[in-house]
């Protein structure tokens, strides 16, 4: 829902891009730091420590933040920067999510790594059928909306990594079971609005 309302956080991200921008740094840059800072988040995942998980995990998301903002401020936007961008967003995900499946973690119905891996198919699959639409010509139209984009599971993962500081280790496998079924539910969302499309 978040990605259909991008320009509600416009004077935010132009704001942080203006600091950003008087680094010597090109926006590629900032991407390839969100993944570098996404292996530092797997390493305080894997060794427990969550508050340093949850710091750096802010600081990856923060710079898929700051890559765009100063792309369009330094008038360095571009096709293959817009790419690179969504390839390592793939990767920061899929990292954080490998790193759950290193943490002890109770059983809901089903072992939590089977809900960590239904979560990343739901989050991975979202964003093919969208990517999908568009390369076999359904829409022309980037494929946007549904229950829970990357927004909303970023959001969401920062309230996981709440109840893991917490030790509410239970709360923080409902959270993921329950982001597993919203994300499939999303891309069966876009899915269906991809085939109900006019072309």
């Amino acid at each position: 829902m978040l990605d259909q309302h991008r320009n509600w956080f416009k004077g935010l991200e132009t704001a942080i891009a203006k600091i950003f921008a008087e680094l010597p740094l090109t926006p590629n840059q900032y991407t390839a730091l969100s993944i570098v800072f996404g292996i530092a988040m797997l390493y305080f995942m894997v060794i427990g420590n969550f508050w340093l998980t949850s710091l750096f995990f802010i600081i990856s998301a923060g710079m898929d933040f700051v890559d765009g903002g100063v792309a369009r401020l330094k008038n360095l936007s571009s096709s293959k920067g817009a790419y690179w961008d969504t390839v390592a967003d793939r990767y920061v995900e899929a990292i954080f999510l490998f790193g759950l499946t290193m943490v002890e973690l109770p059983e809901l119905y089903l072992s939590a790594n089977a809900w960590i891996f239904l979560l990343l198919v739901g989050a991975m699959m979202t964003t093919y059928v969208k990517a999908a639409a568009k390369e076999k010509g359904l829409r022309d139209a980037e494929l946007k909306g549904g229950l829970m984009s990357r927004a909303e599971r970023f959001i969401s993962y920062g309230v996981l990594l709440a109840f893991l500081i917490g030790g509410l280790n239970q709360w923080a496998v409902m959270t993921i079971a329950l982001l597993a079924v919203l994300s499939n539910l999303t891309a069966i969302q876009r899915i269906s609005m991809a085939l109900r499309s006019k072309k």
